[in-house]
């Protein structure tokens, strides 16, 4: 099947590409506006943004909407992780406030909202998947984007977990990310 993917973020773009393996997973056409991320929820940012590029396209469209909650910090940034240090917050500003903000070892969790419109079929469905783990004390890695060089997953093999998301391989983040859990979700729904 042929997904078009509502998102300008090329980290997504890619590791969407691979999770969603045999579907043709395309780029958001540049002419397609996207709604701005003002929902209180993961859902809420996700269907919008499914919503209104396949009402552009009439066409499939999948669209996720995902961050990080610090239990320190009371499930925040939860929806404002892309813009926790500020509007134009780079993923380095960002993982520095939360690095000053939140104790090294805390708890923390990824979330991964996936929508997906289907506007031939009238039907629209979410997926949700979620990392759980712990904040470090500084970055480590670079295998990954935004928060991933400061998250520890609990969910690594061997045990016990001391790799960052970033230190790990794209197979086997994959498996265990927040991302790869709701894609295999949507997997599930796809048929595949």
């Amino acid at each position: 099947m042929r997904l078009v993917l509502a998102t300008r973020n090329a980290h997504k773009a890619q590791e969407f590409s691979a999770l969603l393996a045999p579907h043709v997973v395309v780029a958001l056409p540049d002419h397609v506006q996207l709604p701005p991320e003002t929902g209180e929820t993961f859902a809420e940012n996700a269907l919008g943004k499914a919503r209104a590029a396949a009402a552009a396209l009439d066409a499939v469209v999948i669209a996720d909407d995902s961050g990080i909650e610090s239990e320190a910090l009371g499930g925040r940034p939860g929806v404002y992780s892309a813009r926790f240090a500020g509007e134009d917050a780079t993923d380095e500003e960002n993982l520095a406030k939360l690095l000053a903000d939140a104790p090294a070892g805390s708890a923390l969790a990824y979330v991964c909202v996936i929508a997906l419109v289907d506007p031939a079929a009238a039907t629209e469905a979410l997926f949700e998947g979620r990392c759980t783990g712990v904040l470090t004390d500084e970055p480590r890695g670079t295998n990954g984007f935004g928060y991933d060089p400061a998250f520890v997953p609990d969910d690594q093999t061997p045990p016990p977990p001391t790799r960052t998301m970033a230190e790990l391989s794209p197979d086997e983040k994959g498996a265990i990310s927040h991302r790869g859990r709701a894609a295999s979700a949507l997997l599930a729904r796809l048929g595949t």
